[in-house]
């Protein structure tokens, strides 16, 4: 039996182990420039694997930071309030909904509220029409409150926000989103116009702050009037449907408070124990952990068709060094007739395949990087792509332990040739 090749390992020094390496990638480098074409050809193979999971993290990392970003602004301690139906209820014509008794409940019987406000829509009409002159909008109006602009930490560019008076006399007014002002028609300052809902004139007192878009949406495209005067125009013949947004005080548990407002729903809506809530309470956190759960799914199951890509990879690279290890036979006499061992040339075949492997996760790294941001370019709403340092470091050293797999066996290959036969090799 021959003895294993490793079996020199515990009698080198440090230096010997480090002057062997350097010279097995120098000689690796060597024989990648040397025989470039076929080289690139390899590397092409891992890099278009690398390159699809990198473009997908990229995309979706983006997404991910995108999405915290749009909630950073309600900070840590909010909390949003909306009906919930079932499908079942649903299908049946009974719909869960939110009313003005609740936010007064959620209000008056629960401590620690910094600042709370309705959002207050009808559900028949989710996109009311908006007119000024010939201009028409068709745009989601709400009725909210003074507080709207303390929770959602959002201002006005232009005129004032709705105020306490607005809407305790239920003024025909309103404020617009700038992408609303636009489309309308509007002049920059548009402060003093009217606009027409629903057969009513509102006078417009200001112009909120541009946010841009978001996954291809417009955040831009509403306007708000005061609560008050949303329920004086909706009327009594439309049941209202509203959702609740709340902002809590630093001290206050939020876990605590979002099981008070739970327990004062359920029993509002004389909800039994066996029935389930027909509301649902959530956090900025939430939403972020379930784009962040989707993410990784996305991640996981791209990954998993594009190892398909990297064994394929791998198998090129095992095929380009065993046709190297054959080439390069009577070299190999010749160097072992000088007194290299099998570690020294097993070293020098493996150091060759994780080059190769390690280039492809580089050139992978670039392109995967250059795809995502091509593609955020050219989709309307798709966030600027983010490659976290892990992404880059599991590129790297996924990449490396291909070369490793499939780099053994024409590594030991070579390691394993008699000199005698290696030189008399043609």
């Amino acid at each position: 039996m021959s003895p294993d090749p490793l079996a020199a390992l515990p009698r080198r020094s440090f230096g010997e182990w480090r002057a062997l390496v350097r010279e097995s990638l120098r000689s690796a480098i060597e024989s990648v420039l040397a025989h470039g074409f076929r080289s690139f050809l390899t590397i092409v193979g891992i890099a278009v694997g690398v390159a699809s999971v990198v473009a997908v993290v990229a995309l979706v990392q983006g997404l991910q930071q995108s999405v915290a970003a749009q909630f950073e602004g309600l900070g840590g301690n909010s909390l949003s309030v909306a009906s919930f139906t079932a499908v079942e209820d649903g299908v049946q014509g009974r719909f869960a909904r939110l009313t003005p008794e609740d936010m007064v409940r959620i209000a008056s019987r629960i401590d620690g509220i910094a600042s709370i406000t309705p959002l207050l829509y009808s559900p028949m009409q989710p996109m009311s029409e908006l007119r000024y002159g010939s201009n028409v909008a068709f745009t989601p109006v709400r009725g909210t409150t003074h507080s709207y602009q303390d929770v959602y930490q959002a201002h006005t560019a232009v005129g004032r926000f709705l105020s306490v008076a607005d809407d305790r006399r239920r003024r025909r007014v309103c404020v617009l989103g700038d992408r609303t002002r636009e489309t309308l028609g509007l002049p920059d300052d548009p402060v003093g116009e009217y606009v027409e809902l629903a057969g009513e004139w509102l006078k417009v007192v200001g112009v909120m702050e541009r946010q841009g878009e978001f996954l291809g949406m417009s955040q831009d495209d509403y306007a708000l009037v005061p609560y008050r005067t949303m329920q004086s125009l909706m009327g009594q013949e439309v049941p209202t449907d509203m959702a609740i947004q709340l902002t809590l005080a630093p001290s206050v548990d939020r876990d605590y408070v979002r099981e008070r407002i739970g327990q004062v729903l359920r029993r509002a809506h004389g909800l039994r124990p066996d029935q389930a809530d027909d509301f649902r309470i959530q956090t900025p956190d939430q939403i972020t952990d379930a784009f962040a759960e989707i993410g990784a799914v996305v991640t996981a199951v791209v990954g998993g068709i594009v190892g398909i890509s990297l064994l394929v990879g791998g198998i090129g690279i095992m095929n380009i060094m065993l046709v190297s290890v054959t080439e390069r036979t009577r070299e190999i006499g010749i160097q072992k007739a000088l007194g290299a061992t099998r570690v020294d040339i097993l070293m020098q075949f493996l150091t060759e395949a994780v080059v190769l492997a390690v280039l492809g996760g580089l050139l992978g790294l670039v392109l995967g990087y250059g795809i995502g941001a091509a593609i955020a370019a050219v989709v309307p709403g798709v966030p600027s792509v983010v490659v976290p340092l892990w992404a880059v470091g599991l590129a790297i050293g996924f990449s490396g332990a291909v070369g490793v797999l499939f780099g053994i066996l024409p590594a030991s290959r070579a390691a394993e040739l008699r000199p005698i036969d290696a030189l008399r090799y043609e």
